[in-house]
């Protein structure tokens, strides 16, 4: 068995997503797939699980020529795509959601479908309860369900696209051990991510993808430094940690519980000073989001309070927030940040603070144009939001802040973003920095703590478990204190 992509093109207006991109993988592979942001690696990966059609070219499996209009036809010919965000409906039980789409009859044999559910997963060596709410599962586990529900549908190819992104150390060593199993049992892996330290450490081989186009392809091990000149073109130096004398007080936290779901946080005492960036570390839902929301406006203290640069915002709404100079960039870009369906041009308007009844479009298109190019998103004045990759959907983002901003919060700020992309966001935030703004954020990422926090603040089971300064402390430490351990 062999997986051809030949000569692939897929244009979004004047976009060209995929340009003319081939290559070939073998069965028993475990293929890398590397690219900046925005370099057509997702385009293509919904190409060959149907989730997009292709304007020319051919995806050929096992000598046939597959006819992929729909992500039906993709797993029929036997090619699932685990996604970013595991496709899963929150509400239903891990029964339920396994057995969607199967074929059969319209009423469900719920004893045959929980064996099969069984006994795939315990091939695979996960544990599951049939009943169990989705929604309660970690996003690790609802991968490993999904990875369940593919095989089980007849998947011979699997693509995963960024599959590390919000799952502990623990899944990811799981994962890495599931795909080499997969892998050994002849089945084609592609494993899409913007890690190098991921594909060296489990891929055989790679092809690189610059621009829509298929610019490098090489058997593993390949030395770092040419992978990352291959998708980017240069070498990328990262620039050296520098800091700033901090200032005075910014956000004060007081005697805070703060409360959403069940996550629940008592007795908080914060202060973050003028310049300050403060790292919040955590398992997910141990109290980062809950508290960033709280400052945000979002959510309200039950008790204590809550000031910004000596505005009282305890019970202030989140547009009081905003008028005070505080401003919030979630975690979800699309789903709660940026607007499906309106153009970039769009989104800048909505976040000016032009008051005038009437907009000035073309005056509008010309500030989008400029600002295209100031934080070199791929896309134009007239693209939607969601025709944009996770990289420039986090560049729009920035795009949108406002000039004056007292207190920045961020959810994972970088998540699924490349090397580059990560650092153009850090330089932004950094020169924000330098001028005042105080910046908390929240990361899974370690290295991303350590190399840009003056402080770090560990949340574990709703409560502050710790708080280390960041030069002081190295990723074993943190690792401890995340799990809700001291090193000893």
């Amino acid at each position: 068995m062999a997986l051809e992509i030949r000569d692939i093109h897929k244009r979004f207006g004047p976009v060209r997503a995929s340009d003319g991109v081939t290559f070939t993988v073998e069965e028993g592979s475990l293929h890398g797939i590397l690219g900046e942001n925005g370099a057509g690696k997702s385009t293509l990966m919904k190409i060959l699980s149907g989730f997009y059609e292709a304007d020319s070219g051919e995806v050929v499996l096992d000598g046939e020529v597959l006819h992929l209009r729909s992500p039906a036809d993709a797993i029929d010919a036997g090619i699932g795509m685990l996604h970013q965000d595991p496709l899963v409906f929150l509400p239903f039980t891990v029964l339920d959601n396994f057995a969607l789409g199967s074929p059969g009859s319209m009423r469900l044999d719920r004893k045959a479908a929980e064996a099969e559910l069984m006994r795939v997963s315990g091939e695979l060596g996960f544990e599951f309860d049939p009943e169990r709410l989705v929604r309660d599962l970690t996003v690790g586990e609802r991968q490993q369900l999904s990875i369940t529900r593919l095989l089980w549908l007849g998947a011979r190819v699997l693509i995963f696209d960024e599959p590390t992104t919000g799952i502990s150390a623990s899944q990811r060593i799981q994962l890495f051990d599931t795909l080499r199993t997969l892998a050994a049992g002849g089945m084609i892996v592609l494993f899409v991510s913007h890690k190098l330290e991921e594909v060296e450490a489990l891929c055989d081989s790679v092809t690189v993808i610059r621009r829509g186009k298929v610019v490098y392809e090489a058997e593993m091990p390949v030395a770092s430094e040419t992978l990352v000149e291959k998708m980017f073109g240069n070498v990328f130096v990262e620039e050296e940690r520098t800091t700033v004398p901090l200032g005075d007080a910014m956000l004060r936290v007081e005697a805070a519980t703060l409360s959403e779901g069940t996550t629940r946080i008592e007795g908080l005492d914060l202060g973050i000073a003028r310049s300050e960036v403060v790292g919040l570390a955590g398992l997910e839902g141990s109290g980062q989001r809950t508290l960033l929301r709280a400052c945000a406006g979002l959510i309200q203290p039950e008790s204590g309070s809550l000031s910004v640069d000596g505005i009282e915002l305890t019970r202030a709404s989140y547009r009081e927030h905003l008028a005070a100079g505080v401003h919030y960039l979630p975690a979800g870009r699309l789903e709660e940040g940026l607007v499906q369906g309106i153009s970039i041009a769009e989104h800048l308007v909505l976040a000016s603070d032009d008051t005038a009844f009437f907009v000035d479009w073309k005056a509008a298109d010309a500030r989008a144009g400029e600002e295209i190019d100031e934080y070199s998103i791929k896309g134009l004045p007239s693209s939607a939001a969601e025709e944009l990759s996770g990289g420039n959907q986090q560049r729009l983002l920035l795009a949108m802040i406002p000039d004056e901003v007292k207190l920045l919060l961020l959810e994972h700020p970088t998540r699924g973003l490349d090397v580059e992309s990560a650092a153009f966001v850090w330089t932004r935030l950094l020169e924000r920095r330098n001028h005042g703004t105080a910046t908390v954020f929240a990361s899974a990422d370690l290295d991303e703590l350590l190399n840009y926090s003056d402080r770090i603040i560990v949340f574990f089971a709703g409560s502050v478990f710790a708080i280390r300064t960041a030069a002081e402390i190295d990723g074993e430490e943190l690792g401890y204190l995340i799990g809700g351990k001291v090193r000893a």
